[in-house]
């Protein structure tokens, strides 16, 4: 063996290991937030897994039934209805919200500079959901509410809204549209600023209309951004539950129980706590395949900007 190649061992063997002393680092970082997250999500998922498969009431202890809760909820017809009235709340929310949502992000991106307007338009998201709906439910009030008093000066007269089985649920939603299109227009916002200026100088230049790049040019770029407003929107969506609570408690004639409340329900009110948790994990399957599909048919892994 040469002196040369000795020193190379020597030197080798004494160089500290930087790339596993920087991964350890890394994970020492991310340490409180796999606590968080095992302690807060991932141990109450898996006991929730466990007691679906158990007769529970809360006060005695839980009695293992293997899959019956399961088979009672794909049999019981309130939980359908539940489901359907959910997706009828879906149907409502997410294309309104997403639509006012662009419409607003390319208001701001066109006409709008003023980092105060920005900040108003944000502040509906950054309202408790409680409050926002205790605010609705006063302001809707058939006999004093003041769009109500408003609306009786008009043709249309007053209106019933949520003690209405056909107008609850899309007075429900367009509340909810309210809340959150503000913070979703400013996550379009951000998307219409990554698409580079070069893009619409080079459509200018071939004569293109201002609806033919809208929808040719800056709806296609936006899909990275859409991709992830439309898979929270909807996964929040179907867990809607609050606003419910709030206004109409699944009234009027369960023409509101949505299945959030309905699993509810079952857990605080009849004291079910197996048959409930059993309900929550379907719904967790049926997002999980929502989501995929979303994903797929998106194409949420490939960009046009390529």
């Amino acid at each position: 063996m040469t002196t040369q190649t000795t020193t190379q061992l020597l030197v080798a063997t004494a160089r500290p290991k930087k790339p596993q002393r920087q991964a350890w680092i890394g994970y020492l970082f991310i340490l409180p937030a796999i606590i968080g997250f095992v302690v807060f999500y991932l141990y109450p998922a898996l006991r929730g897994l466990q007691i679906s498969f158990t007769d529970w009431n809360l006060l005695s202890d839980p009695k293992n039934v293997g899959l019956a809760n399961y088979d009672e909820a794909l049999h019981d017809p309130k939980f359908w209805s539940a489901l359907w009235i959910t997706v009828k709340y879906v149907l409502w929310n997410i294309p309104l919200q997403t639509l006012l949502s662009i419409l607003l992000a390319v208001a701001m991106d066109r006409l709008v500079k003023s980092m105060f307007i920005k900040g108003l338009i944000i502040l509906p998201y950054l309202l408790s959901s409680v409050l926002v709906a205790m605010i609705f439910l006063w302001m809707l009030d058939p006999l004093l509410g003041i769009i109500n008093q408003w609306l009786d000066a008009t043709p249309i007269g007053k209106q019933a809204f949520f003690t209405s089985t056909d107008q609850a649920i899309p007075t429900i939603a367009l509340i909810n549209v309210w809340k959150y299109m503000g913070f979703n227009a400013l996550l379009f916002y951000a998307g219409l600023q990554a698409i580079p200026r070069t893009v619409y100088e080079a459509a200018s230049i071939d004569g293109a209309t201002e609806w033919t790049v809208f929808w040719k040019i800056t709806l296609p770029l936006l899909r990275p951004v859409s991709v992830f407003v439309l898979v929270t929107s909807l996964i929040g969506s179907f867990q809607i539950f609050d606003t419910v609570a709030v206004t109409t408690q699944g009234g009027p004639v369960d023409s509101t129980k949505v299945l959030v409340y309905y699993i509810y329900q079952n857990a605080f009110s009849f004291f079910r706590m197996g048959y409930a948790t059993a309900m929550s994990m379907l719904l967790f399957g049926l997002l999980v395949v929502f989501t995929l599909l979303q994903l797929k048919f998106l194409r949420a892994n490939e960009s046009d900007l390529d």
